[in-house]
């Protein structure tokens, strides 16, 4: 395992390499936060991809292709289609309004005092998936190095936490294009044209396994169904995602660079599940489905290969793990403790502005490191996050975009019957029962729109600001992206 060991240990070395030249490069808010807005097509394409395509999509997907087999795929693909909707109808508005936070476009969009709630609903979420991506490190280098849980963590969260306080988006930006494309050589083309082979091929797999492995639709329509709920319309409202798109250079970046994005996801998606189905062939009696990853990796991968592609599970864990952390440091900040303490907004120093955000990492990064220490269960502390980020704020964020007659009282009442609902139901009916996000979707649409026609419509100076931002023509650091010449 020298060999194997020598390509893990270069890999993170280059991260913190990343982190510290991409301090150099963080000298403003915009520039820590969204990497100063000036991200081209290609390095916005392989950013996006890579913090979409996390630990679970990678270990996950391939153990749902274990499990269930192609159609294991569709959690990641409803993933790729919620980055394909993002990208091709709101990723050109979002991108034009120049704000840094979920809940700065909600102030904008109805005139102030929606922020702090759906900060604090936003915050949970992030800290969530920043903590179970975080807990990945465990798996990954147990599988490396037989390392304790704890250690574990505290190594691979100490290295994100490092690089991303470091020169926050920008260092982030830097490391996440070389994650996509160590996760492009290693996933895509080598762990599954062997575990390919492997198998014996397509035909000796579909001799060997259940003809449901095949069916397109085996893992079961409500079960897909719930995917959507909550990943396809999660990837429209998540601060993660949105911070990314925060980093365009201008609409067209923004809507063609998300939609390669999106269909990259639908391929790994795929990928991932074949490799899954592959493995139920050579290993049909594995303890969990979740081991089926690192299983292939350490048996059927000669030395260096196999580094390589841990390297690119790691990889995977990483992206999602630092655009995690920034996101939940950004929503802290911004849309909690600067309001708090009466400081909306951006006002101060850049400087100043550049050393509190990165506190603000610094300080999230030691609570996610620690919480994932001490959290056992991953799977349901996501399933909170992804219930109340779906049953709480898709409708007053997407009302926004899409309901002129929407109100801020409205909003505020969607945001906490819709998060009220989520949590009562889950207690009745099991955090990870459907239940919860269907009826706590349903009731944060009804208490939407019902509210909003019952008050006052929203100041039309209001409306008035946010049409002008959405057209480009209004707000902070505007950044035009240059027009062909032949256009």
């Amino acid at each position: 395992m020298a060999v194997d060991y020598t390509v893990i240990v270069l890999y993170l070395a280059g991260m913190l390499a990343m982190g510290w030249w991409g301090m150099r490069r963080a000298r403003s808010k915009s520039d820590f936060l969204v990497a100063g807005r000036r991200l081209g097509p290609v390095m916005y394409s392989g950013t996006m991809a890579a913090i979409v395509l996390g630990g679970a999509s990678t270990i996950g997907g391939v153990g749902l292709g274990y499990q269930y087999g192609l159609s294991g795929a569709w959690m990641v693909f409803t993933i790729g289609l919620g980055l394909l909707a993002l990208s091709v109808f709101f990723s050109a508005r979002i991108a034009r309004l120049k704000v840094y936070t979920v809940s700065e476009m909600l102030d904008l969009r109805y005139g102030g005092r929606a922020g702090v709630i759906s900060g604090v609903v936003m915050w949970a979420y992030t800290l969530m998936l920043a903590v179970t991506s975080t807990i990945a490190y465990a798996t990954i280098f147990d599988v490396l190095f037989d390392m304790n849980r704890t250690v574990a963590i505290i190594l691979g969260g100490s290295i994100v936490v490092a690089y991303s306080t470091l020169g926050g988006m920008w260092s982030i930006t830097l490391t996440d294009m070389v994650q996509f494309v160590v996760k492009t050589i290693g996933v895509l083309l080598l762990l599954l044209p062997v575990a390919v082979v492997k198998a014996g091929g397509f035909g000796e797999m579909r001799a060997k396994l259940p003809t449901t492995y095949f069916d397109p639709l085996g893992i079961g329509g409500e079960t897909i169904f719930t995917y959507v709920l909550i990943y396809t319309f999660g990837m429209l409202i998540g601060q993660d995602i949105w911070q990314r798109v925060f980093t365009a250079r201008g609409d067209r970046t923004a809507k063609w660079g998300g939609t390669v994005a999106g269909t990259y996801c639908l391929v790994y998606a795929l990928a991932g599940a074949v490799i899954g189905t592959a493995a139920k062939v050579l290993y049909p009696k594995l303890g969990s489905p979740d081991d089926a990853f690192a299983t292939v990796v350490k048996d059927e991968l000669p030395v260096g290969v196999r580094g390589l592609v841990l390297a690119a599970a790691l990889a995977a864990v990483m992206s999602t793990s630092s655009g995690a952390l920034i996101a939940c440091a950004t929503v802290a900040n911004n849309d909690i403790w600067s309001r708090l303490r009466g400081r909306a907004g951006s006002g101060g120093r850049e400087h100043d502005e550049v050393r509190g955000n990165r506190v603000f990492i610094l300080v999230m990064g030691l609570g996610v490191i620690g919480t994932a220490i001490a959290l056992n269960d991953v799977v349901e502390a996501l399933t909170v996050a992804y219930n109340l980020l779906v049953g709480g704020l898709l409708v007053p964020i997407l009302g926004g975009l899409l309901w002129k007659r929407g109100t801020v009282q409205g909003a505020l009442a969607a945001v906490t019957v819709g998060g009220l609902a989520v949590i009562g139901l889950m207690a009745g009916y099991g955090i990870l029962a459907n239940e919860p996000v269907y009826y706590g979707l349903l009731s944060s649409l009804v208490a939407y729109v019902a509210v909003s026609l019952a008050t006052k419509p929203t100041d039309a100076a209001v409306l008035a600001n946010w049409r002008e931002r959405l057209a480009g023509r209004g707000g902070p650091e505007l950044v035009s992206e240059p027009v062909p010449a032949h256009q």
